[in-house]
């Protein structure tokens, strides 16, 4: 191939499958005696699921991380292997355990399916995506589920692994996928190459990594849920995960079948996204009532059964809440043949509404055009202290502002650029705090924007503000603060 990829502006070559056979061959030798770990997926779950491997404080592993080789996944594997962790993050032990591998020298990337072959186990931490086709304003008409990347990933491994191999799902799947498509075409791939299917363990246990400052622990130490095709790959599953999880104080739960665990993921998943969307009318009942819905949230958690209830926002962002309960009803319509989820289905369009509801409350405070004003948005990650734009209701905001043609600032102290908008993004809070500013906007929760009394001064300083919270980022006595000078709203919160 020819193709290049790069990272830091520095260009990596795709070398010859020969070449990446014998790298992989050599790290085998120089890691003689360790059990074997593929991990196939090298984004913000396996990248990092890699590196936890490969620290293991139970068992020796080698860990070879597997990716595509395109323009959009090699640089991961080349800047792995040279040394640079493809994920930035705010957690201190991602950088540690990655320079532990290199000095252990235990842990490698390609994309050669050649590695399939060596693996003693085998993660699956690949994207499984939910088209959604909506409106031009965001509202969710249809979605259809692709699962052909997916089963591809799973064809690769067939053609591959060993036929005692331990392949565990980590992938967020709708319920059904092991046991109705990944076991048909592991044992099938199996058996094209004459190799006994009997022997093959398959598990699911799904992940509940959390990008942040506790991106390490929310792997390491973190409740996990298992199970197995049978017995024996559960035990199999049971086993590996005592090597990587601290079951002293998160034990493992372990349910009947793969169903089970892949119905918990979506079900967790959805339960979260519902909390969300039924707060979105509450919020709105709030401003127009003149409420803090905040203060009412908080006294209502004093109650212990409805600690969970959720605060207003600008929407849902990530790969699992925009999508999971989309999953569990497609797969109870396609693969138990049964009717779909409409509670499920309906949450995911409520939040997906979010940033647009956000948009049309900016715009009702403005009289004339915004086609003259100047937007300052701190922050683009869909969640608090993350570099990860992944689904970020900040890109709908962003859209809606832009249809109006004004001029738009970017903040994000973690991310310098915003790959799907193709923009980049200062993260020096101080550059551009100007009297050129019409609108500051809040847009996400991150620590730096919290009780920060040297924003608040330099946001004093400016004139004729106005500035909304979305997220309930300001305190009481920085709202009365930025009052007296400026207009303040706060989503959920009514008059101030």
């Amino acid at each position: 191939m020819k193709s290049t990829s790069s990272i830091n502006n520095k260009e990596y070559p795709i070398p010859s499958i020969l070449d990446d056979k014998k790298n992989i061959d050599s790290f085998i030798q120089s890691n003689k005696d360790k059990k074997i770990v593929v991990v196939q997926g090298l984004g913000f779950v396996g990248a990092v699921m890699s590196i936890v491997c490969a620290n293991s404080m139970v068992q020796e592993y080698a860990v070879i991380g597997v990716d595509l080789p395109n323009k959009d996944t090699y640089w991961k594997i080349a800047s792995i292997n040279d040394g640079i962790f493809p994920v930035i993050s705010s957690d201190n032990k991602v950088d540690e355990f990655f320079k532990n591998t290199i000095s252990k020298n235990n842990f490698i990337a390609t994309y050669d399916p050649y590695a399939y072959s060596l693996a003693d186990i085998i993660i699956v931490d690949i994207n499984l995506d939910v088209k959604k086709h909506s409106s031009s304003l965001n509202d969710l008409e249809d979605f259809e589920v692709d699962l052909g990347p997916f089963k591809k990933g799973i064809e690769v491994i067939s053609k591959n692994c060993k036929e005692d191999s331990l392949i565990l799902i980590e992938t967020t799947v709708p319920p059904g996928t092991t046991e109705k498509i990944v076991k048909p075409i592991i044992k099938d791939g199996l058996g094209r190459r004459d190799l006994a299917k009997e022997k093959i363990k398959i598990g699911h246990s799904y992940e509940r990594v959390m990008p942040g400052p506790n991106y390490i622990d929310s792997i390491i130490n973190f409740y996990r849920v298992y199970s197995g095709i049978n017995e024996e790959s559960s035990n199999a599953v049971e086993l590996f995960l005592k090597t990587i999880v601290t079951t002293d104080d998160y034990p493992l739960t372990r349910l009947s079948n793969t169903n089970a665990t892949e119905m918990a993921k979506v079900l967790e998943n959805s339960f979260r996204a519902m909390n969300i969307a039924f707060i979105v009318e509450w919020s709105r009942f709030a401003e127009e009532a003149n409420v803090n819905l905040y203060d009412v949230v908080n006294a209502i958690r004093m109650r212990p059964t409805h600690k969970n209830i959720m605060f207003p926002g600008i929407g849902v962002g990530g790969y699992c809440l925009t999508k999971d309960p989309l999953l569990a009803s497609w797969s109870r319509k396609n693969l138990f043949n049964s009717e779909k989820l409409a509670s499920s289905e309906h949450a995911v369009k409520v939040n997906d509404k979010m940033p647009y509801d956000c948009f049309t409350f900016i715009k009702s405070q403005y009289k004339e055009t915004l086609e003259d004003k100047t937007f300052l948005l701190f922050g683009v990650s869909y969640a608090p202290d993350i570099g990860d734009t992944r689904y970020t209701p900040v890109e709908w905001l962003y859209r809606f502002i832009l249809e109006e043609k004004p001029k738009i600032l970017l903040h994000d102290p973690f991310l310098s650029y915003w790959d799907e908008m193709n923009i980049s993004i200062s993260s020096d809070i101080n550059e551009y705090l100007s009297n050129q500013i019409d609108c500051v906007i809040f847009s996400t929760g991150h620590t730096e924007y919290r009780n920060n009394s040297m924003l608040i001064k330099k946001l004093q300083s400016l004139d004729n503000l106005f500035i909304i919270d979305t997220i309930g980022v300001l305190n009481d006595r920085e709202i009365l603060s930025l009052n007296e000078k400026h207009i303040v709203k706060v989503l959920g919160r009514g008059d101030i």
